[in-house]
């Protein structure tokens, strides 16, 4: 089915974030995932090691993400590409929460710093 409405949006909290999964494999895709997270205001998100390339388009809000130590604050309107295997950190350092639309393969996992491995449910 190539229509997915927004009552079948599945939603996920961890980190402090909100993910609201709309592209999947159960909503008919086979090869990418797609979600908008919600960022609080003043929610900084650990940093992870992703399996795949992800891109990122903010929405509303500003946050600050950090690929391979290089860092960028940016705004509604900007993008960013996070190549697989690298490191990636999200920050929403503004006193106003953030959305921001992310892509990627489905399949994607991410290692944290403690070596743990988290498979996003949004992204399978």
């Amino acid at each position: 089915m190539p229509f997915i409405h927004s009552d079948e949006a599945v939603v996920h909290e961890i980190h402090g974030g909100r993910f609201i999964s709309y592209v999947r494999p159960d909503t008919g895709s086979r090869e990418l995932a797609a979600w908008r997270v919600e960022i609080p205001a003043s929610t900084v998100g650990p940093t992870h090691t992703i399996s795949d390339e992800e891109t990122f388009y903010v929405l509303s809000g500003r946050l600050r993400l950090t690929i391979d130590g290089e860092s960028a604050e940016l705004g509604a309107g900007d993008a960013a590409v996070a190549p697989a295997r690298s490191e990636l950190a999200v920050a929403n350092t503004d006193d106003q929460p953030a959305h921001m639309w992310v892509t990627t393969r489905v399949g994607l996992t991410a290692e944290l710093a403690d070596g743990s491995t988290i498979t996003p449910p949004w992204a399978h």
